[in-house]
């Protein structure tokens, strides 16, 4: 009696795992972005156009940048169109979720952004360092020095330079200043004295504007990244994206980008 009803046991988990495969294999796949995109004939874009290198939003009403070139490039791969969603850095989050499938022009992955997106593969290695004038560069070399009571530290609204500030600069005087493209003629005026920022941008505007000087870029105060936003939970759309990106980057596409800009 044992050995029959182990044998029927035996049969019965045979056919419910039998069943289970065939169920599993005619399942629909789960719905995905990627078909939204190729359908819609659009790749909707969210960037704030004031970070360059990244990108940046012209008086012609067009956007450049590293990320805007790249975009074009996945666009491209999707047979799609792009559509740039003009942003903040406030709004970035709910715009992206509301309007847009990736958001970029140099974003910096978070763990609070993390909660509501996924992000692709970093495709940079960053880290907030200062940008302060050339005479000053040995005076505002540490985090201590710069919080200082005396010290005027910048900083542009709503990312993560203004949550640096707000966590290290308890002591220095600091000023919200709402435009990031003239921010850094603050500190040329003598009107501010130290901005905190990704490295990648202080390199970028000590040459567009002489007279200021990154400090220690190779060796920034914590480490960073950039990565674009995606979709929260759409894993078909994110492996393309980052199989997408992992051949822009293997192929020399990337760099070749990168070089456009910050060369």
């Amino acid at each position: 009696m044992k050995k029959a009803a182990l044998a029927m046991l035996g049969a019965l988990a045979g056919v419910l795992m039998h069943v289970g495969v065939a169920s599993a294999q005619n399942a629909a796949p789960a719905p995905s972005r990627l078909d939204d995109i190729i359908s819609r004939g659009t790749l909707r874009a969210c960037t704030t156009g004031d970070y360059k290198p990244y990108s940046f939003y012209r008086g012609d009403g067009q956007f450049e940048g590293i990320d805007i070139d790249m975009a074009e490039s996945l666009a491209k791969s999707l047979g799609v169109k792009l559509e740039f969603v003009k942003t903040s850095w406030s709004n970035l989050m709910n715009d992206f979720v509301a309007k847009c499938d990736i958001g970029i022009g140099g974003v910096s992955p978070t763990l609070e952004r993390q909660k509501h997106a996924f992000f692709t593969q970093a495709y940079m290695i960053d880290g907030k360092t200062p940008i302060v004038r050339c005479d000053d560069v040995n005076k505002y070399q540490t985090v201590a020095q710069i919080d200082q009571p005396s010290t005027r530290v910048i900083v542009n609204p709503g990312g993560t330079n203004e949550k640096f500030a707000k966590q290290y600069f308890t002591h220095a005087n600091v000023t919200v200043y709402p435009d990031n493209v003239t921010i850094f003629k603050q500190i040329l005026a003598g009107k501010a004295d130290v901005m905190v920022t990704d490295a990648s941008e202080t390199l970028l505007q000590q040459k567009l504007n002489p007279g200021l000087c990154s400090v220690h870029p190779d060796k920034p105060f914590q480490y960073g990244e950039k990565a674009w936003l995606l979709p929260r939970g759409d894993v078909a759309f994110q492996q393309y994206v980052d199989q997408w990106l992992h051949l822009a980057r293997a192929t020399g596409e990337y760099q070749a980008i990168s070089d456009k800009w910050l060369k």
